[in-house]
């Protein structure tokens, strides 16, 4: 199930922080609950997707992104991700979600997400994200207008264009 109580709670939280500039980090503090573990005594993989759609909540909260949507009626969309699990996260064990916007392109923002559990990051993701109208993708340049920051974005990781352009050569449909 959905972590609704979460959500309203982060939401409830997040408006009366300051304002996040558009590409700082944004944290958020949560426990490893009972009912987000699996078989295997520990977060379930689509739990950690799951939660990282909190701290993608609150980073849009704190850069007024939330407002933005809200005023021009657009939505969000997950376009594509890539995760690399490396450190159980068991229950009752506390962590910082991290999230941040790394960058944008002519279609598409990207974001990077980390659960870090002290010193050591449990898992780690960069997605590909739109803001859509009508069921379509806004211009990104739209959004940064919106927004009132600079039009163009930072230079995006090496790693995170190269899954980019790794990822425009992938067959769309599958032929499964």
């Amino acid at each position: 199930m959905y972590p609704f109580a979460r959500l309203l709670a982060l939401t409830l939280a997040e408006k009366r922080k300051p304002r996040l500039g558009i590409l700082d980090t944004h944290h958020l503090g949560l426990t490893c609950l009972p009912w987000d573990i699996d078989g295997f005594f520990e977060m379930n993989n689509g739990r950690i997707l799951t939660l990282y759609d909190l701290g993608r909540f609150g980073l849009s909260i704190r850069t007024g992104l939330w407002d933005a949507l809200k005023r021009e009626r657009w939505g969000l969309v997950v376009a594509g991700s890539s995760v690399r699990y490396r450190a159980r996260i068991r229950p009752l064990q506390r962590f910082d979600l991290r999230t941040r916007l790394v960058g944008w392109d002519d279609k598409f923002f990207y974001i990077e997400q980390a659960m870090v559990r002290g010193e050591t990051v449990c898992n780690h993701a960069l997605l590909r994200t739109g803001v859509t109208e009508k069921g379509r993708l806004t211009d990104p340049l739209r959004v940064a207008d919106a927004l009132g920051v600079d039009r163009a974005s930072p230079p995006l990781p090496d790693w995170a264009e190269n899954w980019a352009e790794a990822d425009r050569t992938r067959p769309w449909p599958p032929q499964i």
